[in-house]
């Protein structure tokens, strides 16, 4: 499929950045990953800093046909239930973005529940974009045919062009989808299912084995190669985590950073960076999540994560936390004196 251009990260910005850092009223490096992630920020956008006033989370959609391997321990159900407790502001992710004034946009990219009553689809910031309902169960057919995982990358890239927000972050909903995340990390990464699987939203040890066995399945039945970005979603992906991909290349190509999520939201990152490696200076990950295996993507996408506090919700929480973090890093950085301008004695 057709990709925007992505321009290059600007390291000039980033180094001029930790210069301007080094000469602020405290010890080098003392803020830790603030000031790395200050430096970033400059680089993805330029230097002097500028906060982003206006912040945008995307939470995608979309049910996932292999739970019916007993992958979760909730119905498919809960996936159009938690849509319907976005749009009514319950959720925590709703006070997570009201809290930090962040604007949520809930995206159906692939619910198999109705979303057709009026109080769904009357919601301003709800976006009724579904490709399908639901993806095939990986295990016996493939997720999604091609076409439809083009088309879902579409609908994050229509999402990053239509935005108007400074700053872009990635979320997700969907049962079954930490299952469809960690078969797209074993085929990228050539990992095997014991070594990606974990338990999700709370999978007991049997619920593990047959995660396990799920993704070891799909991966032996459709063999998806690990350059091609579109079978791999086609084969074991989501349409949220497709999503996701064309997000994080649709910011990328407007010089617009995306904050990356939890587990699920990786897995999106990860998509992009096969689709074009050139999207990964742009994305964050902003927190280490609990799922075993989000190590291994966070260093394919050579990436630290920001925070770890133990979160493993998703919706976009982790996503949310980081933007204001983003924007407590420009204010230092603008409002911070240096020592010659403080009279203050650095280092000898």
């Amino acid at each position: 499929m057709k990709l925007p251009a992505i321009p290059t990260f600007d390291e000039a910005a980033e180094s001029a950045a930790r210069a301007h850092l080094d000469q602020l009223t405290k010890p080098p490096g003392s803020l830790g990953k603030l000031e790395a992630l200050g430096a970033w920020w400059c680089g993805a956008t330029g230097f002097p800093a500028v906060a982003p006033r206006r912040a945008a989370l995307y939470t995608f959609a979309g049910d996932h046909g292999v739970t019916a391997e007993g992958v979760s321990p909730y119905p498919s159900a809960v996936t159009v239930q938690m849509v319907r407790n976005f749009l009514a502001g319950g959720a925590a992710v709703n006070a997570f973005a009201r809290h930090y004034g962040v604007e949520l946009h809930v995206v159906d990219v692939g619910v198999a529940g109705p979303l057709d009553g009026a109080a769904d689809t009357a919601h301003a910031r709800f976006h009724a974009r579904r490709v399908r309902a639901g993806t095939g169960n990986m295990v016996q057919e493939p997720a999604m045919s091609r076409a439809e995982a083009e088309a879902a990358v579409a609908v994050g890239l229509a999402c990053a062009a239509a935005s108007d927000a400074e700053v872009l972050g990635a979320g997700e909903m969907g049962i079954g989808n930490t299952t469809a995340a960690a078969a797209v990390l074993a085929a990228v990464a050539a990992m095997p299912g014991k070594l990606v699987a974990g338990r999700g939203t709370g999978v007991d040890d049997a619920g593990l084995a047959r995660k396990v066995r799920a993704i070891d399945a799909a991966l032996a039945r459709h063999r998806p190669e690990r350059d091609d970005a579109i079978g791999i979603l086609s084969a074991v992906g989501g349409f949220e985590i497709a999503a996701i991909a064309g997000l994080c290349i649709g910011g990328a190509a407007r010089r617009i950073p995306v904050v990356l999520d939890g587990f699920i939201s990786t897995a999106g990152g990860l998509v992009a960076s096969v689709l074009d490696p050139a999207c990964r200076p742009y994305l964050l990950v902003s927190h280490r999540s609990a799922e075993n295996a989000h190590w291994a993507m966070s260093r394919y996408l050579h990436k630290e994560p920001l925070h770890d506090l133990d979160l493993r919700l998703g919706e976009g929480t982790g996503a949310v936390l980081a933007m204001d973090s983003i924007r407590l890093s420009c204010r230092f950085m603008n409002e911070m004196a240096t020592f010659a301008s403080a009279g203050v004695s650095g280092r000898d």
